[in-house]
Parts: structure tokens; sequence; C-alpha cells
């Protein structure tokens, strides 16, 4: 059976879209770089071995919101930092929240009321 390939509207064969773990790793190696920190120092600071943050670095492995957690106050940065971050990586815009109307609350029935349903 052959692989199926995403194409997009006009035919053309899409690029895949990079896993999460990967742009994450990346995030955090571009912050760790630019202190001029080693992995080693990062890890320390974090408390996961060094071994482990190189894979994270280089999206082999898969971090718990616990260590990314850890990894960002190492590297001094906030968690939203970090995932904003990997979103402008992917090239997607951020959400706005709707605003949503006030809404009043029903008011209360008393017995005997009448309730009109429509369909």
């Amino acid at each position: 059976m052959a692989d199926v390939v995403p194409l997009d509207p006009g035919g053309r064969r899409r690029q895949p879209r990079p896993l999460l773990r990967t742009l994450v790793g990346d995030v955090l190696r571009r912050h760790r770089l630019r202190q001029q920190r080693t992995l080693a120092d990062v890890a320390r600071d974090a408390r996961v071995s060094v071994p482990y943050l190189s894979e994270v670095e280089r999206g082999r492995k898969e971090a718990s919101s616990e260590v990314l957690a850890a990894i960002c106050a190492a590297l001094r940065i906030d968690l939203s930092d970090l995932l904003a971050d990997v979103g402008r990586d992917l090239g997607v815009t951020p959400l706005r929240r709707p605003t949503v109307p006030a809404v009043r609350p029903a008011p209360l029935r008393r017995p005997g009321d009448v309730v009109l349903l429509a369909a």
C-alpha cells in the first residue's frame, strides 16, 4: 500500500508540519545559546541530566509539563514565552478571544408561570 501524500488545495504536495517536541527543543536551544550557557549549566539548574536536556533540545524526547517548567525556570523565561515562540515558529497567528456579550440571567420562574417553547 502506497503512502498517502497530503496535497494542498492547488494539488501540490503539502509540507508536513514539524513535531511540537522539535519546535520546543529548537526554541529552548535558541534561548540557551542566546544566554551563552552550556547544556550542563542549564541541566544543573533545571535538575535534569545533560543527556536528557540534549535529547529535549534535539526534539528526540517529549518533556513533561513539569520538566518544561523546570527548564524554563533555569533559562529564566516564562513557559508562556516558550509557547509563544513555538507558535511564531509554526507561523500561527495567536487566536483572539471572542468578545462575549453580557448575558442576563434568566428571570426566576414561579409556580404557575407559563413557559413558551419555540421550535
